[in-house]
């Protein structure tokens, strides 16, 4: 198995494991060691009282590529801390789409970048992960 393929493997078993990832639709586009590309589109049941994407639903869908990024070389990881700038709303029925990236990994800490795309290619947020890795495996 490549590393690709492993990484894949791991986030399918992530998100199979997952109450939060099926509910909301997410789909695992591309994967990596050390990135993830995933996307979910925003229903009605996503926005906030203003009628756009809520915060708590864009933080997680970063939250969520950045964990399959840092956890595809099979070594369990978990977030140490994280933040998020939103930069433009999301719309009901919009699919957006959360691209993490390793910026920087060092013993049992790694830094993630994530930033949250729109459908037409805007930046709907930008997100950066500090994690951490555990003991043992994912599968």
């Amino acid at each position: 198995m490549t590393p690709k393929e492993r990484a894949r493997h791991i986030a399918e078993t992530m998100l199979s494991r997952e109450g939060t990832g099926p509910a909301w639709g997410v789909e695992i586009e591309d994967i990596d060691e050390g990135y993830a590309r995933i996307a979910m589109t925003l229903r009605a049941d996503m926005l906030n009282g203003h009628g756009i994407a809520h915060g708590g639903m864009l933080f997680s869908l970063a939250d969520t590529a950045f964990a399959y990024a840092c956890n595809a070389r099979n070594v369990p990881t978990v977030a140490q801390s994280a933040t998020i700038v939103f930069l433009d709303p999301g719309k009901k029925g919009e699919r957006v789409v959360a691209e993490a990236k390793e910026s920087s990994l060092r013993g049992r800490s790694g830094v993630y970048a994530v930033k949250v795309f729109g459908e037409d290619g805007r930046t709907i947020a930008e997100f950066q992960g500090l994690s951490r890795a555990l003991p043992g495996t994912v599968i």
